[in-house]
């Protein structure tokens, strides 16, 4: 998952000056996002007909052939290659670097830190929404037998949702800037995780799948927020290797999700969960409003 993050998002924004940034590294990782429209339902057919293992050997040569042929058309510019329009303040006027930094040069800074707070704030908002949408819909729609019986529609709605936050995120990014794009993101999903106890008490499916939506937007829109926000902070050169240490930050989200586990297994409850989740982005929030690109010349 790291590899196909790393490596097609880096390759495709390098191409591209910051005003189209956001744009471009979300029609990337909306893929990824969609995948779940379709994996969903064909895994659980797959795995009722043809049981567990023969069904991670399906899935495994197709996915197999699909990146395969797919990562021939890959491809970077050469180091001659300037995008336009780079150095110029984005929208929101925060100032996008000059400088392009190397990535032991960034690992000196305090934006990079504060970065990868951001992005596990933001991945674990979702990361705890994913893991548990199923049980979420059993739990909430135990008098709807349709919806009980076929959990996996959150899944897929989720999945939609999370491919449009990626482009739909990456658009207004564009427009808006980085900052603020993460801000009413950050925002929408800070309400809605705090409400989702709420929500599920009151047995409402259509209130659960809103909040579930909006979480699925936000996870998304950070995928594509990121990527761009690195290239702004730091340079489009080598973003390969500092997207990829930027990108630590997700992986490090699934922490959330596992404490979310066990504090079910403690209380009964994921209530607490989602109060935990929904501070930590909380506090991304505020981190962003400070955060801005480094003004000194990397060394």
């Amino acid at each position: 998952m790291g590899l196909g993050y790393a490596a097609a998002t880096p390759a495709a924004v390098k191409w591209f000056g910051p005003q189209r940034r956001g744009l471009v590294a979300g029609l990337v990782v909306g893929g990824y996002g969609a995948a779940a429209i379709y994996i969903a339902p064909t895994a659980k057919t797959l795995i009722a007909n043809y049981g567990i293992s023969r069904s991670f050997i399906v899935l495994g040569i197709m996915f197999a052939i699909a990146i395969v042929a797919a990562a021939q058309l890959l491809a970077t510019p050469g180091d001659e290659y300037r995008p336009s329009s780079s150095g110029k303040p984005d929208s929101s006027g925060h100032a996008i670097t000059r400088a392009q930094w190397s990535a032991r040069s960034m690992l000196g800074t305090w934006q990079y830190y504060a970065m990868v707070l951001m992005f596990i704030a933001s991945a674990q908002a979702g990361l705890l929404v994913i893991a548990n949408a199923a049980p979420m819909l059993n739990e909430t729609a135990r008098g709807l037998g349709f919806l009980a019986a076929n959990s996996w529609l959150l899944a897929s709605f989720g999945g939609l949702v999370n491919a449009a936050g990626r482009v739909g995120t990456g658009i207004y990014s564009d427009r808006v800037g980085r900052h603020r794009a993460y801000l009413i993101n950050g925002l929408a999903a800070v309400a809605c995780l705090m409400l989702t106890p709420t929500i599920m008490r009151s047995g409402s499916a259509p209130l659960l799948f809103l909040a579930v939506g909006v979480a699925y937007w936000q996870y998304g829109g950070g995928l594509s927020l990121m990527p761009a926000m690195t290239a702004d902070f730091f340079g489009a050169n080598n973003l390969g290797i500092k997207y990829g240490l930027v990108f630590l930050g997700w992986g490090i989200a699934f922490l959330i999700p596992q404490l979310a586990g066990y504090i079910r297994d403690l209380t009964g409850t994921l209530d607490y969960a989602f109060y935990l989740s929904g501070i930590l982005m909380l506090f991304a929030v505020v981190l962003s409003r400070i955060v801005q690109a480094p003004i000194e010349r990397p060394t």
